[in-house]
């Protein structure tokens, strides 16, 4: 089980992914040593990871939220197959092994049957295929992750933690240079690869390093994801919950669900239930009272539905193929 302090550094490299230790130590309220040794410990773990990602905006690709009904019995190497598409950014298998849930990265000009069933097999196991766009996340970086196991810093550390940021400038970022690859490579493996090191595998010096990270970063071509094991933490239920909430609602309603602590991502898209939460509960009776208090107590919902993962197949990460964002065809 946690304890305050680690619980303090997970919540410090949500904000901040890359935050020296020293810092972290100054947050958790221990040596820089210590949280050095707590952060590695909970790696080794795999409780958590950090990792360093190429922004898929750079490709100009859209995400498709896509929903596979599929016979129990064949499901499992349709599943596989569609894992190990570099197209296909989160899988996992729901609804008891009745469904495949996939998240598609693909441009937003290409037809329906190219973004969905490109390569899909033809298979009997197929029942069923529902595409949507998704069309907006809601929560900032660092303010609306999931922090279900416990959020021990305050408001005020947030902000600062979260206000070194670099805010990306507008429209789409500029796709990394070729000589970016090793630096990519490291990063995606770890993204809290030391500068130092960083220069070892780059021949670069460390003020290099540094410039081309803060280049990288402040265009918005890298980013940080910081992927936890909630069932290391004692969360076992991981559901989607789709809403159908009026237009004229849907800004504040997705704003407020991102503010959930129980809430991982929040999205509009297209669609009848237009709005998809992913939602991490300790067990059953944990998600029955998030459903009845925090989104009963929220106006403009008036339908929804629930799948539960019951096997994931990939993470979100697993489009970096050797640090690098595979781009899409054509």
């Amino acid at each position: 089980m946690l304890d305050i302090v680690d619980r303090k550094i997970l919540r410090a490299l949500q904000c901040a992914p890359r935050l020296p230790f020293r810092r972290i130590g100054e947050v958790a309220g221990v040596s820089e040593q210590t949280a050095a040794r707590r952060y590695q410990a909970l790696r080794r773990a795999g409780t958590l990871r950090v990792l360093g990602l190429v922004n898929p905006r750079v490709y100009g690709t859209a995400e498709w939220a896509t929903r596979i009904r599929c016979r129990p019995d064949l499901v499992r190497p349709l599943a596989d197959s569609l894992a190990r598409r570099p197209d296909i950014a989160y899988a996992h298998l729901a609804s008891g092994g009745s469904e495949i849930f996939c998240v598609i990265r693909a441009p937003l000009d290409m037809q329906r049957d190219d973004v969905l069933l490109r390569q899909l097999p033809r298979a009997a196991a197929v029942l069923d295929v529902t595409v949507d766009l998704l069309i907006h996340s809601y929560g900032t970086p660092g303010t609306s992750e999931w922090t279900g196991y416990g959020d021990n810093l305050d408001p005020e550390q947030v902000r600062q933690l979260t206000a070194a940021r670099p805010k990306p400038a507008p429209g789409p970022p500029p796709p990394p240079a070729e000589e970016d690859a090793p630096l990519l490579d490291a990063l995606a493996e770890d993204g809290r690869t030391t500068q130092t090191r960083l220069a070892e595998l780059t021949g670069w010096s460390p003020a290099r390093v540094a410039r081309r990270l803060e280049a990288l970063e402040s265009a918005g071509t890298l980013t940080y994801d910081v992927e936890l094991l909630p069932e290391r933490l004692g969360h076992h239920l991981n559901a989607t919950v789709w809403l159908r909430v009026a237009p004229a609602r849907l800004e504040r309603v997705g704003e407020e669900i991102a503010r959930h602590e129980e809430v991982a991502f929040v999205g509009a898209i297209s669609g009848e239930h237009n709005l998809m939460v992913i939602v991490i509960a300790r067990d059953a009776e944990d998600f029955y009272r998030y459903l009845t208090t925090s989104i009963a107590a929220i106006p403009g919902i008036d339908g929804y539905g629930v799948s539960i993962r019951v096997r994931r197949l990939k993470q979100a990460a697993s489009l970096i193929s050797q640090g690098r964002l595979v781009p899409p065809p054509g």
